[in-house]
């Protein structure tokens, strides 16, 4: 059964940027893209680089490890050295608060 989680405030994450939160044992990363918040697993595929500290571009977050690339609101692979997608989360915000649905 999945449930909404709270894991952080919009005011926590401006626009443009990413941060980690942590659900249920999971890492995901949280972005802002130009006010619409969208959540994907926080481990890149190619060798589980931190994508919550990769550098945002649009929708495209480039992992700071060795540039793969991918789109936050879909999760697909970009380019760059990974080749598959990663795992996506709905996210819901009430207010200001940001919650993500976990499985």
């Amino acid at each position: 059964m999945s449930e909404y989680i709270k894991v952080a405030q919009t005011h926590q994450l401006p626009s443009g940027k990413g941060m980690l939160v942590k659900a249920k044992g999971h890492e995901i990363a949280l972005f802002n893209v130009e006010g619409e918040f969208y959540a994907i697993s926080n481990r890149c595929p190619h060798s589980t680089g931190p994508l919550a500290e990769g550098r945002l571009f649009g929708r495209i977050v480039t992992c700071p490890w060795h540039g793969a690339q991918f789109d936050v609101t879909t999760g697909q692979y970009c380019g760059g050295q990974a080749v598959k997608a990663v795992a996506t989360y709905p996210v819901h915000v009430e207010g200001h608060s940001i919650f993500i649905e976990i499985n």
